[in-house]
């Protein structure tokens, strides 16, 4: 029997077993980076949404308790505010998020906690540009928001 024949054979097999293997690492890495990056888009959007969610609810429960007293206001901002739901949210993005974006969310956050305690005190009034320079405010930190998320998620991919 010839060897050559008999080692050729066995090359031939080794080289084929290896790449396919090579190949399946492959495929398995880029499926991984694609579930990361859908994982990370719902986190995201979950995030943003539930922050809009406890604005426009803290909004409506200020306008709403505006002749109202203000305890009453206040405790009707703060529960909207729990309600939303936005705190369980920012923790999973907080947990998933590179450092970069945790700290730009942490900033919308804190721009969300500042309009929550305007709205429950009702100081500056609702209409007062000062107001206005709050909700603008926190407007630009989504926006930054957006910006480092669409950047994150544009590396993963």
């Amino acid at each position: 029997m010839d060897w050559t024949t008999l080692a050729a054979t066995a090359l031939g097999a080794l080289v084929g077993v290896g790449s396919t293997l090579f190949a399946d690492r492959v495929r398995w890495r880029r499926d991984l980076a694609d579930r990361t990056r859908q994982e990370r888009r719902q986190i995201y959007v979950t995030v943003l949404t539930k922050y809009r969610l406890a604005y426009e609810a803290m909004h409506t429960a200020a306008v709403t308790g505006r002749g109202q007293e203000e305890g009453v206001r206040e405790s009707a901002v703060r529960e909207a505010f729990r309600a939303s739901g936005c705190d369980e949210a920012r923790e999973s993005a907080l947990i998933c998020a590179p450092q970069e974006l945790s700290d730009v969310l942490e900033e919308v956050y804190a721009t969300l906690r500042d309009l929550q305690d305007v709205f429950a005190a009702g100081d500056p009034p609702l209409g007062s540009p000062e107001l206005q320079q709050r909700r603008l405010k926190h407007a630009e930190a989504v926006w930054a928001a957006r910006a480092a998320m669409r950047r994150d998620l544009e590396r993963a991919g």
